[in-house]
C-alpha cells in the first residue's frame, strides 16, 4: 500500500480536499482496503491512471485499485463520504471524460474468471479481459461474444452493447448477461438480474460504462461455438470503391451465421506489422462464419471466384484464434475512433470514405482504417429490448480509427475523421454505437443510442441511484 506523504511543489493540487491534509484523506481509504491507493507524484499514481488508450491523460484526485469486492464498495462510500466524483477504469481501452480531481477506481486486478460447462455460463469479474474468457470456454466447445480483441476488458465492453463476430447470429454481448454485480453510487452492494432490480437490469445491459455504479461481476451466457471460417482477404487499394459497393449489395443477404465487414486499410510502416502489409494499403473483406464450414467457405469462394485476391487468410480455424481476424494491436497506443450507423452503403458514401481514407501517393493518411460491419440480423432484433435500441438497429455499423503521436497530429486527425463524419450526413442514421465512443465524444454524443423514451427512463433510473450525478465520466443519457 502507497501513500503520498508530500506534493511536488510544481505539481498542481488535483483535489479540493483542503479541510484535511491530503496525506490523512489517502491514508483514511488505505486503512479501507486490502487494494493499494494511489496520490499524484508518488510511485504507481501514474501506471494506475494509463489505461490502454494512452490519449487519455486525467489527473485524478487519488486512485483505489481494489482487490476484491469489499474494496470496490469501501471506495465509493469513501467517494460518496468525500464529496468526490467516482470514474472506473479496467483495460482503459474506451475511455470516458478525463477524471480530473475525481476518485478514480482502477478495476485491473480484479481478474477472477469461473466457467460453467454444464449451464454454460461464465462469472467475469471488473478486471478481466476476454483472453481468459475465451481460452476457458474453448475447452467445452464454448464461446462467450466477445469482440475484434481479446485484450478488451469483459464488463465494459458488455455495458456498452458489445458487437463482436459472433453478433449476427447470437446479438450483443449485452444481450448474454444473466446477472450483474452492482455497487451503487452510495455504496450499496446489489445482484440485479430480470428478476431482481428489473430496471437497473434493463439499463446495464447495453445502457454504457460508468454512470450507474461498479459492476464488480458479470454473469454471462457461453454459445457452442468451437470451430470457424474466418478471416481476410486482401484486395488493392484501388479496388476499394467496386469492392465496398458490391459489399453493399452481397452483405444483406447472407445468412445470420455470417458477421462480415469491409475495411479500409492503411497499414503503418512499423515493424510490428508484417513486412509483406507494412506501409501499404489494402481493402479487405473479413467475417467470421460459425455454421457448417463447407457453407461459409462456399459463400467465401464467391469472392474469390469474382476477383483474385492479393492475399487470402480466410480458412476454417478455432474460434480461440478469433483475434488473427480483425488483428487488432496489442500494445498500448495513443488512438482516436469514432462512429456512425448507415442503413444503407450508397455510391456517395462509398466515395467519400474511399477519399478520405485511403491516401494520395506520396501522403500520409490521418486515418488508419475505416471499417463497415454488415450487422441486422440478432444485432437488430434485441433493440426492440434494448436500452440502446437506436445504437444498434442500423445495417451498417462504421467506425474509424487512428494512431495519433503527438498533440499536433492529433489535432489534424480530429478534423479528419470530423470532417468525414460531416460528409457522411445524409447517409447516416445520426446514432452512435456506444463502445466506438470515446472522451468528450462519448458524453457528447452518447445520448444518440437511446430513443428519447428510452433516454427518459434511463434519466430516471440515474436519478433514482444517482441524484448527485457523481458517476458522470463514462455515458451520458441526456
Amino acid at each position: 500500500m502507497t501513500i503520498q506523504s508530500t506534493r511536488p511543489t510544481d505539481a498542481p493540487d488535483p483535489t479540493d480536499l483542503a479541510i484535511r491534509p491530503r496525506t490523512t484523506v489517502l491514508a483514511e481509504l488505505a486503512d479501507r482496503i486490502a487494494g493499494y491507493v494511489h496520490g499524484p507524484g508518488e510511485p504507481g499514481y501514474d501506471e494506475a491512471r494509463t489505461g490502454f488508450n494512452l490519449l487519455t491523460d486525467h489527473r485524478p484526485a487519488l486512485i483505489a485499485v481494489p482487490a476484491n469486492r469489499h474494496d470496490v464498495v469501501e471506495s465509493v462510500r469513501f467517494a460518496a463520504e468525500q464529496g468526490l466524483r467516482v470514474a472506473i477504469q479496467a483495460t482503459g481501452h474506451g475511455p470516458g471524460a478525463p477524471a480530473h480531481d475525481a476518485l478514480l477506481i482502477n478495476t485491473s486486478k480484479m481478474t477472477e474468471v469461473t466457467v460453467d460447462p454444464v449451464a454454460r455460463t461464465a462469472t467475469v469479474s471488473a478486471g478481466a479481459t476476454w483472453a481468459p474468457v475465451l481460452e476457458l470456454t474453448q475447452r467445452h466447445g464454448l464461446a462467450p461474444l466477445l469482440g475484434s480483441t481479446t485484450g478488451v476488458g469483459v464488463v465494459g465492453y458488455t455495458l456498452g452493447g458489445g458487437f463482436g463476430w459472433l453478433g449476427r447470429k447470437y446479438g450483443l454481448s449485452s444481450d448474454a448477461v444473466r446477472s450483474f454485480d452492482l455497487v451503487t453510487p452510495d455504496g450499496n452492494p446489489l445482484r440485479v438480474s430480470a428478476t431482481s432490480h428489473p430496471d437497473i437490469f434493463w439499463a446495464l445491459r447495453g445502457g454504457g460504462a460508468g454512470n450507474l455504479g461498479v459492476v464488480t461481476d458479470v454473469v454471462i451466457d457461453l454459445f457452442p461455438v468451437s470451430t470457424v471460417y474466418a478471416g481476410n482477404l486482401f484486395y488493392p487499394a484501388e479496388d476499394a470503391a467496386e469492392i465496398m459497393r458490391r459489399f453493399a449489395a452481397w452483405a444483406p443477404h447472407q445468412p445470420d451465421d455470417l458477421t462480415s465487414a469491409v475495411t479500409l486499410m492503411n497499414f503503418p510502416p512499423l515493424d510490428i506489422v508484417p513486412e509483406p502489409l507494412r506501409g501499404k494499403s489494402f481493402t479487405l473483406l473479413r467475417g467470421c462464419w460459425s455454421g457448417d464450414v463447407a457453407v461459409g467457405a462456399e459463400i467465401i469462394d464467391e469472392w474469390r471466384r469474382w476477383k483474385t485476391p492479393e492475399l487470402d487468410m480466410w480458412a476454417e480455424m478455432p474460434f480461440s484464434a478469433a483475434d488473427a481476424i480483425s488483428m487488432d494491436p496489442t500494445d498500448p497506443m495513443p488512438a482516436m475512433v469514432t462512429t456512425e450507423w448507415m442503413d444503407e452503403l450508397p455510391d456517395g458514401a462509398v466515395d467519400i470514405l474511399v477519399d478520405r481514407v485511403l491516401p494520395s501517393p506520396g501522403t500520409m493518411p490521418l486515418i488508419l482504417f475505416a471499417e463497415v460491419r454488415h450487422a441486422g440480423a440478432a444485432v437488430a432484433r434485441g433493440a426492440t429490448d434494448a436500452p440502446n435500441d437506436r445504437g444498434r438497429d442500423g445495417t451498417f455499423l462504421l467506425e474509424f480509427g487512428s494512431v495519433v503521436p503527438d498533440p499536433h497530429v492529433g489535432l489534424a486527425v480530429e478534423s479528419a475523421q470530423r470532417l468525414t463524419r460531416q460528409a457522411l450526413t445524409p447517409y447516416v442514421t445520426g446514432a452512435a454505437y456506444l463502445n466506438f465512443l470515446e472522451g468528450d465524444e462519448k458524453a457528447a454524443r452518447s445520448a444518440s443510442a437511446f430513443s428519447d423514451t428510452n433516454r427518459r427512463r434511463l434519466n430516471a433510473i440515474k436519478a433514482a441511484l444517482d441524484p448527485e450525478n457523481r458517476f458522470c465520466h463514462g455515458v451520458a443519457f441526456g
